[in-house]
């Protein structure tokens, strides 16, 4: 799990910009998914879980939103 979320975090403004595309959005709540269960955030894991199949058309504007503002996808841990 530190891995994945390593290499999210990792990754140029450009690409993150570009996974959080409509269609892409999904490795975003993939991400999420993976920093809840390295907190071991019970909340989280359910929210990443919902998000994962029933809001990836939603947030993908915010989180192009909040990648250009700050820099990174937010969440909450």
């Amino acid at each position: 799990m530190k891995s994945v979320i390593k290499f999210f975090d990792d990754l140029p403004l450009i690409v993150k910009v570009i996974f959080a595309l409509p269609v892409l959005d999904i490795l975003w709540a993939v991400y999420r998914l993976c920093r809840s269960i390295s907190n071991e955030n019970a909340l989280g894991i359910v929210l990443a879980v919902l998000m994962l199949f029933f809001c990836p058309a939603i947030f993908w504007l915010v989180d192009i939103i909040t990648l250009l503002v700050m820099g990174k996808v937010i969440w909450l841990d």
